[in-house]
């Protein structure tokens, strides 16, 4: 079983950064793989929206009201994925989801809070 552990979040104030970071690993000890490392978001009242996306060897990927503000990036030897976030804007404000697609599947993290607010 994949577990995804999430750290950063919190409450910053517009124009503001904060880093994101989603520790992977397999609770068994058994090998995986692990093939893509996302983050998505979800506002109150709102559906999850895809924020960003990188896989090995190819560029990520990112949602346009991110684009130039959010970088996301990965340590394969660690199995962390990050997300950089600066000039954050009040509607950045959502719960952030870590996402990973391995070898055991698509497996999903508990959510951390972000809030931008003055």
């Amino acid at each position: 079983q994949v577990q995804l552990v999430e750290s950063g979040g919190g409450l910053v104030q517009p124009g503001g950064s904060l880093r994101l970071s989603c520790a992977v690993s397999e609770i068994s000890g058994s090998f995986f793989r692990v093939f893509v490392m996302g983050w998505y978001r979800q506002a109150p009242g709102k559906q999850r929206e895809l924020v960003a996306v990188i896989s090995s060897g190819v560029s990520p990927n990112y949602a346009d009201s991110v684009k130039g503000r959010f970088t996301i990036s990965r340590d394969n030897a660690k199995n962390t994925v990050y997300l950089q976030m600066n000039s954050l804007k009040p509607e950045d404000t959502a719960v952030y989801f870590c996402n990973v697609g391995s070898t055991k599947g698509s497996s999903w993290g508990q959510g951390i809070q972000v809030t931008v607010s003055s």
